[in-house]
């Protein structure tokens, strides 16, 4: 987010184009006032080839806080939910709740109240367009009530949002949550406790879209670009674990176990082990698993030193691939970008 923006929706709009020049992965934006919400569906129609053809296949969608707790619309944020609802971009339906603060202190209730408010949202978007697709997003958050500051990384947090992610499978409804907030402020031990417990039980409950997952500190304050590097073996980890034990004949492996057991007395060198390297086992890309002697004769490097290095040679080598020509032309003609063309992103860069 380019924070040197001075007007809002110069802001709202450059951040749309940066991420979508940036990922060609699904992106969620936001706009501080309805009038934003127009350029920012220009932008997509033209990224996509037509208004229709991103309708059919959306890339964007729109974080929307609809209420200030406890249970209080706010219009300005409902007008753009409208806006968006009318021009058919997925929505992101959110409530913020902080038990003890803005909620009631019980974990039962804070979660009630949170759950009846993101409701009440998800019915606006069915008023003003029943075809526009709207997730399920509470996000109750727990107040550490010795201070008044929001805690993301205690086990009370990782209940209360894994609760959140059941009631929308009880109302059989898209959804995402919070998971990942860590309090720590540096991806330390602290850190890797509290994002595992509280992404790995989201995940478990069936979340269908666990934001802040990666990269974030000090209770969403901060972010550690080496963060999504660390958590991105956590991540993998988690998936693997939520996809759980498959069971079948072929799995079990009943022959395999007769043969070695009448054979060479261990698994190695069975066909089944090497077919099964790349399917049944997820190898992280930076943990490490070299025997102390490897590790100390490399020079002991920390966790969070190899991510600092990987960190460092993905932002000098990588760059993703840009809009079309074509499109980004027409973007640059309609909208005031600020950010420079990929090309000469690239150049600078690589200069630098």
């Amino acid at each position: 987010m380019a924070r040197d923006i001075a007007t809002p929706r110069e802001l709202d709009i450059n951040t749309a184009y940066a991420c979508l020049a940036g990922t060609g992965k699904h992106v969620m934006v936001s706009a501080s006032e309805k009038s934003h919400v127009d350029p920012i569906a220009e932008i997509c129609a033209i990224v996509a080839g037509g208004a229709a053809d991103f309708a059919s296949r959306p890339f964007l969608s729109l974080n929307i806080n609809h209420v200030v707790p406890p249970l209080r619309f706010v219009p300005e944020a409902c007008e753009v939910l409208e806006a968006a609802a009318l021009r058919g971009i997925p929505i992101f339906v959110n409530s913020f709740d902080q038990a003890g603060a803005s909620s009631p202190a019980s974990l039962a209730g804070s979660l009630a109240q949170s759950v009846a408010e993101t409701l009440a949202g998800m019915i606006l978007v069915r008023l003003v367009n029943p075809d526009c697709p709207a997730i399920f997003g509470p996000r109750p958050l727990i107040t550490d009530l010795r201070t008044g500051a929001m805690t993301g990384g205690c086990g009370e947090q990782a209940i209360l949002m894994a609760g959140a992610v059941q009631m929308a499978g009880y109302y059989d409804l898209p959804n995402s949550c919070i998971a990942g907030a860590t309090d720590s402020k540096e991806p330390d031990a602290q850190s890797g406790y509290e994002k595992a417990l509280s992404v790995s039980l989201a995940a478990h409950v069936g979340c269908t879209m666990i934001t802040q997952a990666g990269g974030m500190h000090a209770a969403l304050m901060g972010v550690a670009l080496e963060s999504y590097v660390i958590d991105n073996d956590m991540l993998g980890d988690i998936l693997r674990s939520v996809r759980g034990i498959e069971v079948s004949d072929e799995n079990l492996g009943l022959e395999t176990i007769a043969a070695v057991v009448s054979g060479e007395g261990h698994f190695l060198g069975e066909q089944d082990t090497y077919a099964r390297m790349q399917t049944d086992f997820l190898y992280p890309a930076l943990a490490d698993r070299r025997s102390p002697e490897e590790w100390e004769g490399a020079g002991s490097p920390s966790y969070r030193e190899r991510a600092v290095a990987r960190t460092l040679e993905i932002l000098a080598n990588h760059w993703p691939a840009p809009l079309p020509d074509a499109a980004d032309r027409a973007i640059r003609e309609k909208m005031d970008i600020r950010l420079p063309a990929a090309q000469a992103l690239k150049t600078e860069g690589n200069a630098a």
